[in-house]
């Protein structure tokens, strides 16, 4: 019979949920846990993506476990690499075996009276309740079923296929024909280059320019030091290095906005040559980092336009026509393939229905804790990682952060640990002032933040690390019972 009892459940097998499972074994070793996961496999994003070219799009020595050394010359990885990492990860240390796929969390419920978690899942079809003390949800951030998609007006009349990233499946075939991508982040950017090299052309479609910045898919000095030194003192000081550059040029770039601006610019003046196009098609209206910014590795997609196999145009869709695109401009894109880039769902705490003592959790009234825990929620761990970094940053210490409280739980008795907002002074504020559409999308339904510790949400690694690692467990906003 299939146990359903463990004192921690952890909600999805990704990154996230690898991470904390592996903390768990080593901070908790008396813990009995699980990962219930809703797909058939792990991996999460790097398992679900297929579209051409996938790839990280932060280095692999802070994307990377802090735990397990990244060890490839690649430090911008493509996505079965990333993959395997993670398998190679959870054999290793004997996860999969704790995994239970094909678990699609449907209600959760919590009980003050008897400190304990109830889910009601999905297996088969059929329903199966798991318990547990403590609740980690590592399900992401977006809806794995669909990715966003506008009303495009005639969609209907097009001859041609459209497809979205998020359901790109092998029978696509683009070789030989023209294709037009949709969207400016970093999927478009992704896919402009690979899908270049046998498509008769690709046209990259956007509204408004991003910022994009080249860079070399292998860092020298990594490699130099994997190979001449003991990789337990070269994986922490590649990783280190790469934390420290990445807090400074994000704070000198938000300090510095205008400087930076044209530094970034300068860079793709460097690879395309100074010209209309660059104004138009590669100079943003906004700042540095108020969106994130996209990575292409070796220059990848400006050869591409060098070449003249991809073009980037910046305008407004009118209406789709049976051979493409009309543009506001008059301009009609000839497309025989459409790839509709145009972003997520975001969805936080994995779509669930939440109940606490009966009553339904409405996220956008509760405050978010060291960017951790919810207020009034109690018993609850949820893993977002930052937005001008590495994911895994964040999970990490997400992740040490839940085993600690656990302990601390543990040695003086305590069943419930519950964040309570009481501070009549504290200034509420959205739950992030980034930019990017798919987040102010939906930011009306996300938990607050405040405008001091513990409510404050930084997206500064340095300041988590003082925060959450190393900072005091008990205080004035936990309430334990």
């Amino acid at each position: 019979m299939e146990k359903t009892y463990f004192d921690v459940l952890i909600i999805g097998a990704g990154i996230s949920g690898i991470s904390a499972a592996r903390h768990l074994q080593m901070e908790c070793p008396n813990k009995t846990f699980a990962i219930l996961e809703g797909r058939q496999n792990i991996g999460g994003t790097w398992d679900l993506f297929k579209y051409p070219g996938i790839r990280s799009d932060s280095d692999m020595y802070t994307l990377g476990f802090r735990f397990r050394p990244w060890t490839s010359t690649k430090a911008i990885a493509d996505g079965p690499s990333i993959l395997k990492y993670l398998n190679d990860a959870i054999d290793d240390y004997a996860i999969r075996e704790k995994i239970c796929f094909g678990r699609q969390v449907k209600k959760a419920s919590w009980s003050s009276v008897d400190a304990l978690w109830t889910l009601e899942v999905e297996v088969n079809g059929q329903p199966v309740v798991y318990t547990c003390n403590f609740l980690s949800v590592c399900a992401g951030y977006y809806k794995y079923e669909s990715g966003y998609l506008p009303e495009f007006k005639g969609t209907e009349r097009f001859k041609g296929r459209i497809v979205h990233p998020q359901k790109w499946t092998s029978d696509i075939d683009y070789a030989n024909k023209h294709v037009v991508i949709i969207g400016s982040g970093a999927t478009a950017v992704t896919l402009v280059p690979e899908m270049a090299k046998t498509a008769a052309h690709v046209t990259m479609l956007q509204r408004s320019p991003t910022f994009i910045v080249a860079l070399p898919d292998e860092d020298k000095i990594a490699n130099w030091m994997n190979r001449n030194l003991p990789l337990s003192f070269a994986y922490p000081f590649n990783r280190w290095k790469n934390i420290l550059l990445a807090v400074f040029f994000y704070n000198f770039s938000r300090r510095n906005p205008k400087f930076m601006k044209r530094l970034m610019i300068k860079g793709v003046k460097k690879e395309l040559g100074d010209g209309p196009d660059v104004e138009r098609n590669f100079t943003p209206t906004y700042n540095p980092w108020d969106q994130r910014v996209c990575l292409v590795p070796n220059g990848d997609m400006f050869k591409a336009i060098k070449e003249g196999k991809a073009s980037v145009v910046t305008d407004h869709i009118d209406t789709f026509t049976e051979n493409g695109i009309l543009l506001k401009s008059g301009m009609e894109l000839k497309a025989d393939l459409i790839v509709t880039a145009t972003g997520l769902n975001v969805q936080l705490l994995g779509g669930i229905e939440w109940l606490i003592d009966g009553q339904k959790l409405d996220m956008s009234k509760t405050v978010s804790y060291k960017s951790i825990m919810l207020s009034d929620v109690p018993n609850l761990s949820i893993a977002f990682g930052y937005t001008n970094a590495s994911w895994t940053l964040k999970v990490d210490l997400t992740n040490q952060y839940m085993c600690r409280l656990l302990n601390y739980m543990d040695a003086k008795k305590y069943r419930q640990c519950t964040p309570r907002q009481k501070d009549p002074s504290l200034q509420l504020r959205p739950f992030s002032d980034f930019g990017a559409g798919y987040l102010q999308r939906q930011i009306s339904n996300l938990p607050r933040q405040g405008s001091k510790k513990p409510w404050i949400l930084k997206q500064n690694y340095l300041f988590d690390l003082m925060n959450i690692r190393h900072g005091e467990i008990e205080n004035d906003v936990l309430e334990f019972a």
